[in-house]
């Protein structure tokens, strides 16, 4: 298994807390007719729309005071905590004003989904649950790539990104290579828990950790090559999009 740290800095464990309430005092917010602004909901995975509402300067405290969203209904005059009663919650992560200061961008993890009628968003089809893709999060790669491209830019010393991309397309390459060998070495260790009926709790954790290491050092390689991220996307989208493609 690698001994690589897994933080693109050389050091261990996950972003800090984020004031959510930074720049966002109510008196900064445009309140229109009836106290109100809109507040557009969305995923913080993939960047899905999950539904719209409508919040005053009570739903905006309570969302910031217990990190769960909070709308003012209109038909009943009340504050309306999403999920209070069917538990699909809305986990606040990020909040943001418009350039009018007349809407919110809130976005969120939900817990199930968010539309009444069961499916995940307020804008999808009718339909069950099961139709609608469980979003991946692969929007974050987002973040990762434009830590590994302020890595380039400024070199940092004590940096692991920076001591791959100093390396070359040798180190970098050969991390890569290393790393796919990992991923396929665990990729039979989780088949053989699976075969032998255990639990495979751990050996599909060392997976994706793996797989993740492989990601993040082929993003590394091409950064060295100065391609981007979109680049691939552009290749794989055009595969999707031909007769018999993938």
């Amino acid at each position: 298994m690698s001994s690589e740290p897994r933080n693109l800095d050389g050091t261990r464990g996950g972003a800090g807390p984020v004031d959510l309430s930074a720049g966002l005092a109510p008196d900064a917010v445009a309140w229109g007719e009836g106290g109100l602004v809109a507040g557009v909901v969305q995923d913080v995975a993939d960047g899905r729309v999950l539904m719209v509402g409508w919040l005053d300067a009570e739903a905006l405290a309570a969302t910031l005071a217990t990190g769960e969203v909070h709308f003012h209904s209109r038909s009943r005059g009340r504050l309306w905590r999403k999920g209070e009663t069917s538990g699909n919650v809305l986990r606040l992560r990020t909040l943001a004003l418009d350039c009018d200061g007349d809407a919110l961008l809130l976005g969120v993890e939900p817990v199930g989904p968010t539309c009444h009628r069961g499916v995940r968003s307020c804008f999808d089809a009718a339909g069950s649950p099961a139709t609608v893709p469980i979003p991946q999060g692969f929007a974050w790669l987002e973040a990762l790539w434009a830590t590994i491209a302020e890595r380039g830019a400024q070199r940092p010393a004590g940096s692991y990104t920076t001591r791959l991309l100093e390396g070359g397309v040798d180190l970098a390459g050969r991390k890569v290579a290393e790393e796919a060998t990992e991923v396929l070495l665990a990729a039979k260790n989780d088949e053989a828990a699976e075969r032998a009926g255990m639990d495979r709790s751990e050996s599909g954790r060392l997976l994706a950790g793996e797989t993740a290491d492989l990601a993040y050092h082929a993003l590394v390689l091409l950064a060295e090559r100065g391609l981007m991220p979109a680049d691939v996307i552009a290749v794989l989208r055009d595969r999707h999009g031909r007769p018999g493609g993938r």
